[in-house]
């Protein structure tokens, strides 16, 4: 006799999606199961063991201000730390950490351990049971039944996984470890769009082998800045990351193996990350240039393995090994591990409810990778939105749905939904339209008191909230309410035209910053009364300094979210609607969005057919 469970949630994969899923429902008072195929494999770091990076770092704050775990885990095993686009300006500032690899996987997996209501089990999931449309059970291989009623499929790589490195095939969701099967096929039979994307991974390189006086030194920032506010403000050691590049010899013997090459032999069907290529790929993409940054990273303090970025192959192993040793640096390295690709199965997002529930099956949740994204980042913010509305559908609450304008996260979602990507989404500053008032410093006060409403922030994170408010408005409001009377001895406050102007003015001329206002003024520091944490002046002088800008940027959001409360009738005739494009007919009624403000962003609708959309429910008394 199979062996029975219930539970209120079960969610499905422990990676990253996984993790912060099945802490939100615990957390929200739910009882939780995750179930994953290799329990030692929780939180695995399948890539890069990075966290962060280029508007990857935006959502990292994004879920600590919720709640979510992945910035504390990274704080934990940061081995090197950067702030990128510091010579930008400050609304695409971007926090990234190179992580130890073991380290990380360790600490998530002693969160997991030690959360009320979460169970953890090792299986397979193959099947659901629905009872009237709606999910009632999650089938294991084993034969094993749990009753549950939600759950959150985080698969990532695994449905249908296929790796290939040359002529080598072998099913499997990441080298080592067996593939998901059954799942799509099932899931396609209840009526879900099925698809196929590919992605890879580079050699690891053997660091003792690797000769670095030749190569770029690459040192982290000078000061750690944590990516949670409940992390330690302390600066620890870091690693060196180092910087090489190929040359017209490694293209060269690239090349030439390229009809062995399974991305072009069309062995690989799934299409690839745009933005983060594998290097037989950029070799034909850019034939043009004659070298690519190869970025040397180590995989954690305890190791001598180094992840060679920006070398990601699927060719023979002897193709990749024969053209690494020819970048400087590596021309006596040992390869501990040969890149690979790998294929697996995704559902595209227009059949997921921005609550990221499935249209298909009510109670099923999708998150991470099988919605077409990339990235550890991307998946646990999906993670955690879609454990949060679990949770609150189980609980009787309103769905988590945040804006373009509140957060990355939001903008994540709705692209997924409404652009329907055809490859591996990626998550870029240039994707978020309001990125000025979605910096990575404000996620706090942005986020916070949602994951507070929602019993997801502690006590202790919440008081620190209010407290770094409390002296962002003080703070603030002397600098608007402070005139300059005593004139520094040197730098700009010794400028007798300035006398008499508001520090907050003086503040949004180009050469001034705070800091060194601090320093020359007296007067100013007397004010302050006390010494400030670095990030608070940073946050304060963003805010002052482009108050102007920031106010457009609200009002540009807020006449947006005017077309977001105009709710679509659901049962619209498009076709009645003359003016509008034959293109825009079939976008709307195939993805079936609920507002005017979600028609407008699909691709192929024209601002014109939203217009004439409108314009046809005045008439027909709607609005």
């Amino acid at each position: 006799m199979a062996i029975q469970h219930t539970y209120d949630v079960v969610v499905i994969g422990g990676g990253h999606a996984g993790i912060e899923a099945a802490l939100a429902t615990s957390r929200m008072g739910l009882r939780t199961c995750l179930v994953t195929q290799n329990l030692q494999t929780i939180g695995q770091m399948s890539c890069n063991p990075a966290i962060g990076g280029l508007a990857k770092g935006q959502l990292v704050k994004e879920i600590d201000a919720l709640g979510g775990e992945m910035g504390r885990l990274a704080d934990l095993a940061t081995v090197q730390f950067r702030m990128l686009n510091r010579s930008k300006g400050p609304a695409v500032w971007s926090p990234r950490a190179q992580c130890d690899r073991v380290l990380y996987a360790r600490e998530a997996r002693k969160i997991l351990d030690s959360q009320r209501n979460l169970d953890l089990k090792q299986n397979t999931i193959i099947d659901f049971e629905t009872t009237g449309g709606r999910l009632s059970a999650c089938i294991a291989h084993s034969g094993q039944r749990i009753e549950c009623r939600a759950a959150v499929l985080c698969a990532g790589t695994f449905l249908n996984g296929l790796l290939h490195m040359g002529d080598w095939q072998l099913p499997g969701g990441r080298i080592g470890e067996a593939p998901s099967l059954g799942l799509s096929e099932m899931l396609m039979k209840q009526g879900f769009e099925v698809g196929r994307l590919k992605t890879g991974t580079p050699p690891r390189l053997d660091g003792r082998t690797i000769n670095y006086s030749v190569c770029e030194h690459q040192p982290g920032d000078g000061r750690i800045i944590p990516f949670s506010v409940r992390s330690p403000k302390a600066v620890y050691d870091q690693l060196s990351c180092h910087l090489t590049y190929t040359n017209t010899k490694t293209h060269d013997i690239l090349r030439d193996g390229l009809h062995r090459s399974p991305l072009f032999s069309g062995r690989i069907t799934g299409r690839g990350p745009r933005y983060c290529p594998s290097i037989e790929d950029k070799i034909v993409r850019f034939s043009d240039k004659d070298r690519h940054q190869i970025f040397l990273e180590p995989e954690g303090w305890d190791t001598f393995e180094v992840y060679m970025n920006g070398f990601s192959s699927s060719l023979p192993e002897d193709v990749q090994f024969e053209a690494l040793r020819t970048v400087p640096g590596l021309e006596d390295t040992e390869m501990m591990r040969p890149g690979y690709a790998v294929e697996y199965d995704f559902f595209p997002a227009h059949q997921l409810h921005y609550s990221l529930e499935t249209k298909v099956i009510e109670g099923l949740f999708f998150a991470g990778q099988i919605n077409g994204t990339t990235g550890y980042e991307e998946a646990a913010a999906q993670g955690l939105i879609a454990g949060v509305n679990a949770a609150q559908k189980l609980n009787g609450g309103n769905s988590l749905i945040l804006g373009r304008d509140q957060a990355y996260i939001g903008v994540l979602i709705d692209d997924l939904i409404t652009k329907t990507p055809d490859e591996p989404y990626r998550m870029f500053t240039s994707r978020a339209e309001h990125r000025l008032i979605l910096r990575q410093d404000n996620a706090d006060q942005r986020l916070t008191e949602i994951g507070r409403e929602l019993g997801l922030v502690t006590d202790q994170q919440y008081d620190g909230y209010l407290e770094k408010k409390q002296k962002l408005n003080q703070i603030t409001a002397l600098l608007h309410d402070t005139r300059l009377d005593e004139l520094a001895e040197s730098g700009l406050l010794s400028d007798p035209k300035l006398k008499g102007s508001r520090f907050s003015a003086i503040l949004k001329r180009p050469e001034a910053d705070l800091t060194s206002m601090l320093k020359d003024s007296p007067q100013l520091a007397r004010k302050v009364e006390e010494e400030l944490d670095e990030d608070l002046i940073a946050a304060v002088e963003m805010d002052v300094k482009y108050e102007g800008y920031i106010a457009r940027e609200r009002q540009r959001a807020d006449q947006v979210r005017r077309w977001e409360e105009v709710k679509l009738p659901v049962d619209i005739d498009l076709w009645a609607v003359h003016s509008m494009s034959h293109e825009a007919r079939e976008k709307i009624n195939h993805f079936k969005p609920k507002t005017l403000g979600q028609a407008g962003r699909i691709s192929g609708v024209r601002p014109s057919d939203t217009s004439a959309l409108l314009i046809h429910m005045k008439k027909l008394g709607h609005l």
